[in-house]
């Protein structure tokens, strides 16, 4: 009922009305819920609302102009500074004050703009007080009101707006008949060619310069005409008003969802037309991959006979050297890999990926890749289309050396489905449950005998002729546990399952119970034994050679080694303990993987935030990051090791940070109005300070590192004087004048002045030595330097807007420090690569893909030999190699590979890896190598 995917996509968007999280522990379609209808039409509603605010604003500014000009020709003298320079900037070999408007010019009024009937408010025309670049104080307006007593109404250009209905309408001067010596006739079809240019390119985002032929002046006999433009929006029952004023090279306007925002040029572009945007020279090559997926993932940890771990992240699949330290990626799918099996010739490798949705919020197909190892070449892509939501789980028979592959995809119905590995085709398929699946087998001596287990059940399917047969485990005496977390087949034939129970239960065949059953009755698979096994779940199991067994726990945080019939043997606890040779690894849900073994403990060698990220921060002269997210933790990179120096956890979550310039502290802004400034050596908090009570989004030091500015949620930005290289703050100021939330800010070379956006698409300058004053002139801070280029809306960045934008679609940019490129993070998972400055629409860029989820932050490094992106619920980090000059498509997914000088010690005998949890959250699986 005209409730579209643009709707839905606001709702999910508006954190203050719709929140949810995943919840691991229930079936997977939870993740498909939509948010209330309710609460969705209520944004809409106010997204009405707000279009008829901007219809209002877009009049006001018109009738502004027209008064204006108005003025000029009975009282020029009372028009302020600002007016007179501008007006002599139109007319160059003219006098303002021989300026004659035509009478139905003069004659226009707010009511003509307005649907019949339709009364102007109070409210409406309180606003217009605002000349274009100034913003007049109250003491100037109430003396500009004593002085004249006919009203200049005046509006300022970027009140928020869009109007839903509107009378068209169009004024011209019937006296003068035309501005061009064509004759009366050129002047109304040469404004009709505009409106018809002008109206080809609407939309939610939208650049218009403001043109010669919108605004005619003859020399000999001077007369205005203005032009009113009426252009089609994007959203449902939308109409954007736009009137175009032309000021030669002087602003252009960009439209985010209606509001305009001005941009003034620089003196150093005489003509925006000709200005022409190409791709950079520099590209971008994926170096290193920080992170892994464990948290609501399993069976995702396998080891390869050259050395190489492989576990994948957000849309990368790794494959880690561990001695020699380096990394190589697989790249070919296009949204979160899921799942990962190694067939048994430890050369192939299948992988799946969630469907995910477009840019459109369209759903896209979902795949299994079938690709291998050493070469990292796709040998087959199995069942595009097919999987609904995507693949849960994988596995490849053992019995007849990997022919088959078993797919289980994240539909409701949990779909079943065997492949042929070597001609892609299906040979079977069947629903499995509409509960949740968490894992999928096939018995190692017999190809048509498939298990799958998840929330309460256990399933044991014969595949006959193409066709499914289901028997379900049978419990009987013994209860029922909320999970079957994981299996694995013993020597004997039997299947021993890992629940939330904590016990391993020992399935077996039964023979018929004609007794209780009757004639016909058939075998039944029922538990054989169960064994007490962990405290909490078992989340893992692992079968060894011989027929020993490995079990981890979660809340017990052990790894146990279970005999033949099911003895303990040894165990031990997980910890970071540091050790000379390594036969484990293992992956827990903190998103690590670990190398250990029983007797001398575990040390990560892997690790990763576990929640979502958005504070990232590169030092001023080392080649270090911090980074900080949703789980409270701190951390700090190093890009040349690939490892973590340090990571501390604080009380509360840190969204933004910065390194003093002096390269001996960062400060960190958390969610609740804290920042506190870190020792990078010690980790000792050495200064804890609170602004206000809503969350911290920008935390930003002057370039000499005198000041401090601190972006806040409550549309305030406190300044603080810095001294002792980091170490001590005062408070200087608070810069007051935003209508919303703090996005993006940046100092000027000078560190005299700060350039701010908000979340409604506000731009503002600041001078700061003067007491945290609003520049009302923003026209004088054209031409000005900024030492950092991270706010979005900006004129050198306003290429970098795509047509359609909604205004939230960029998260984050970042000029490099030779001021060469851009780097942006979007909402879409991808990174692009601009060239600096970008001040046209629909610049070109290289784009490139990594990431699961929005990308949330970009950072070049001091020396701009290497760009980090930073996901947001992916978790992910990647680093990207910047290559100058070089040749190839920035689309292409290539394999690449990351080394450095260190190395470990080789491992004595790896022989087998395992997943377990480190606190019991989510079900895992086991994988022996």
């Amino acid at each position: 009922d005209g409730f579209g995917s643009s709707d839905i996509k606001t709702c999910c968007k508006s954190k203050y009305l719709l929140h949810w999280s995943p919840d691991y522990d229930v079936s997977a379609d939870s993740c498909a819920d939509y948010p209330d209808r309710a609460s969705a039409m209520e944004v809409r509603l106010q997204a009405q609302e707000d279009e008829i605010t901007l219809l209002k604003s877009s009049l006001a500014d018109a009738l502004r102009r027209i008064h204006v000009h108005d003025q000029l020709q009975s009282r020029p003298a009372t028009l302020d500074k600002s007016t007179q320079t501008q007006t002599a900037m139109l007319f160059e070999d003219g006098e303002p004050d021989k300026v004659l408007l035509s009478r139905e010019v003069q004659d226009l009024h707010l009511e003509d703009a307005l649907p019949p009937g339709q009364p102007v408010l109070e409210e409406v025309q309180a606003k217009l007080r605002h000349d274009p670049g100034v913003e007049d104080e109250k003491e100037d307006e109430k003396h500009s009101r004593h002085e004249d007593k006919d009203p200049t109404w005046t509006s300022s250009v970027e009140e928020t707006i869009q109007p839903t209905t509107v009378r068209c309408l169009q004024r011209e001067d019937s006296r003068d008949g035309s501005c061009s010596p064509e004759g009366p006739s050129s002047a109304p079809a040469s404004l009709k060619g505009s409106d018809q240019n002008l109206s080809s390119r609407a939309g939610p985002l939208s650049i218009i310069q403001e043109r010669q032929k919108t605004l005619c002046v003859n020399l000999s006999h001077l007369s205005l005409l203005f032009h009113w433009c009426y252009i089609y929006g994007m959203f449902p029952n939308s109409l954007v008003c736009y009137c175009c004023l032309y000021v030669p090279g002087q602003s252009i306007k960009m439209f985010i969802r209606g509001r305009p925002i001005t941009m003034y040029v620089p003196s150093n572009i005489h003509n925006y037309e000709d200005l022409k945007m190409e791709l950079p020279s520099e590209r971008l090559v994926l170096d290193w991959v920080y992170g892994y997926r464990g948290r609501d993932c399993r069976d995702n940890l396998f080891f390869l006979p050259t050395g190489e771990a492989v576990y994948f992240i957000a849309c990368v699949i790794v494959l880690y050297h561990i001695n020699k330290r380096t990394q190589r990626h697989y790249l070919k799918h296009t949204d979160c890999v899921r799942c990962l099996t190694l067939h048994p010739d430890k050369v192939r490798v299948a992988s799946g990926q969630t469907a995910g949705m477009d840019k459109d919020g369209k759903p896209l197909q979902s795949c299994v890749h079938i690709w291998d190892s050493n070469t990292l070449v796709t040998l087959q892509q199995i069942g595009l289309g097919t999987f609904q939501r995507g693949v849960g789980s994988l596995a490849f028979s053992f019995a007849d050396s990997g022919a088959f592959l078993s797919v289980i995809d994240d539909s409701n119905e949990h779909m079943l489905s065997v492949w042929d590995c070597t001609k892609g085709t299906k040979q079977a398929e069947i629903k499995s449950t509409n509960e949740a699946v968490f894992a999928v087998g096939f018995s190692p001596t017999d190809s048509n005998i498939i298990v799958t287990c998840g929330k309460s059940h256990v399933y044991f399917w014969t595949l006959s002729a193409g066709q499914f047969t289901k028997k379900q485990g049978i419990f009987g005496k013994y209860k029922k546990p909320k999970f079957i977390q994981c299996f694995v087949f013993g020597l004997t034939g039997d299947v021993l399952t890992g629940d939330s129970e904590g016990n391993i239960l020992t399935w077996g065949k039964s023979a018929a119970d004609v007794k209780t059953l009757g004639k016909g009755a058939k075998e039944t698979f029922q538990i054989m034994r169960q064994t007490r096994a962990h405290e909490g779940s078992v989340f893992t199991l692992c079968s060894l050679q011989g027929g020993a067994l490995l079990s981890g726990g979660g809340k017990d945080r052990k790894i146990i080694r279970w005999s033949a019939d099911l003895a303990p043997e040894t165990e031990c606890e997980v910890n970071y303990t540091l050790v000379d040779e390594g036969e484990f690894l293992v992956g827990t849900t903190r998103n690590a993987i670990l190398r250990g073994t029983f007797s001398d403990g575990f040390v990560a060698i892997v690790q990763g935030h576990v929640d979502e990220m958005w504070g990232l921060a590169t030092h001023p002269s080392q080649n270090i990051f911090l980074t900080c997210g949703h789980d409270r933790q701190v951390c700090l990179w190093n890009t040349e090791d690939h490892s973590m120096d340090w990571c501390i956890t604080l009380e509360e979550y840190g969204l933004c940070a910065d390194f003093c310039p002096s390269g001996s502290v960062v400060s960190v802004g958390l969610s609740t109005g804290r920042w506190v400034v870190l020792d990078l050596l010690t980790k000792e908090v050495l200064s804890d300070s609170t602004d206000g009570n809503e969350q911290l989004s920008v935390m930003r030091y002057s370039p000499d590192g005198s000041f401090l500015a601190v972006g806040s949620h409550d549309n305030f930005i406190y300044i603080y004087s810095v001294t002792e290289s980091g170490r001590c703050y005062s408070r200087l100021g608070k810069c007051n004048g935003h209508s919303s939330f703090i996005t993006h800010l940046d100092w000027s070379k000078d560190g005299k002045y700060i350039m701010s956006n908000s979340g409604d698409y506000e731009i503002l300058y600041w001078e700061i030595g003067d007491g945290c004053k609003l520049l009302r002139n923003r026209f004088e801070s054209k031409d000005r330097e900024w030492a950092s280029y991270t706010c979005v809306l900006g004129f050198h960045v306003m290429g970098v807007w795509l047509e359609g934008s909604d205004g939230t679609d960029i998260n984050a940019l970042c000029r490099s420090h030779s001021e060469r490129v851009v780097a942006v993070a979007d909402d879409f998972c991808k990174v692009h690569l601009f060239q600096y400055p970008c001040p046209k629409l629909k610049a070109p860029s290289h784009k490139y893909e990594g990431h699961g989820s929005h990308v949330t932050n970009v950072r070049f490094t001091h020396n701009d030999s290497h760009l980090l992106s930073m996901g947001g619920k992916d978790t992910c980090i990647l680093q990207w190699r910047v290559v100058r000059g070089g040749a190839g498509s920035s689309r292409e997914r290539l394999p690449s590979a990351s080394s450095t000088s260190t190395s470990s010690p080789e491992p004595a005998a790896t022989e087998f890896i395992l997943i377990i949890d480190e606190e019991e959250t989510n079900p895992f699986h086991l994988n022996q190598c």
